[in-house]
């Protein structure tokens, strides 16, 4: 599985445990992850962007 592909599928983890509501730890936890994810996937584009530029 790619990078790309793992941090996805955590994203949608993490998401699914968000409709189960949880308490305001865990959500604060939750949302901490996936501001996480979040950047992870935004650096990963901006390689790939970058990276496919410099061809």
């Amino acid at each position: 599985m790619t990078t790309v592909a793992t941090l996805l599928a955590r994203k949608q983890q993490l998401l699914e445990r968000l409709q189960d509501n949880p308490g305001p730890s865990e959500r604060d936890e939750i949302q901490r992850l996936l501001e996480q994810i979040d950047a992870a996937l935004d650096s990963l584009e901006r390689a790939r962007t970058c990276h496919g530029n410099a061809q």
